[in-house]
């Protein structure tokens, strides 16, 4: 539904065109193989797959291709990864269909698109000294590891995960042992719950 809302506000406009749409990774890169856009709209959540991994396909595959992520997560968190990854903007779909012509067109003129909290944040952290402590939260997570955590926030278990992200169910087990580590979480059920509660407000650091 909010794929086809800002397919129908992207139409309107006069030198804006909707050339293609997909639901997961693999449909996306065909896609873009196919239509050869200027920008590729992302998601995060994607049917078989996380938003990251797609934008990483996308940098090695379409390395001109300017991209934007629309996500419903919290920005505080995902942004930075997006632009390291290779994105050039992020917008929550809470603001996406008041910002999102602003967002498309700020992005394909060769610039970075984020909201101005997120902007003075990076900024922030870009002129920070290094080698300060690194905090014991979410922020530590890999992409994959994040992504895992996500899902079990979802409510899924080990073999749904593993299922969804094509991965053996041992590693998935390695990637939950290495999230509790990360967030001094005790076991199994004390990381459910913490993941439930992040999922529900969005962030927790």
């Amino acid at each position: 539904m909010v794929r086809e809302r800002l397919a129908e506000v992207i139409q309107r406009e006069a030198d804006l065109v909707v050339c293609g749409e997909a639901d997961d990774r693999a449909h996306a890169l065909a896609a873009v193989e196919t239509s050869r856009p200027d920008l590729a709209i992302i998601d995060l959540t994607l049917k078989n797959s996380h938003g990251l991994e797609l934008i990483k396909d996308l940098r090695i595959r379409a390395p001109h291709l300017a991209i934007l992520v629309v996500s419903m997560h919290d920005e505080s968190l995902h942004a930075e990864r997006v632009i390291y990854a290779g994105a050039r903007g992020y917008i929550t779909k809470q603001e996406a269909t008041r910002n999102i012509l602003h967002a498309i067109r700020t992005v394909l003129q060769g610039n970075v698109f984020l909201s101005d909290k997120m902007a003075l944040r990076l900024a922030a952290k870009i002129a920070r000294q290094p080698g300060s402590q690194q905090r014991a939260s979410i922020d530590t997570l890999t992409d994959r590891e994040l992504g895992v955590f996500e899902m079990i926030g979802q409510g899924c278990g080990t073999r749904q995960i593993a299922r969804a992200l094509r991965l053996h169910m041992r590693t998935v087990e390695t990637y939950r042992a290495r999230i509790k580590e990360k967030l001094h979480l005790k076991d199994a059920d004390e990381l459910r719950q913490f993941a439930i509660r992040w999922q529900q407000s969005g962030s927790l650091h």
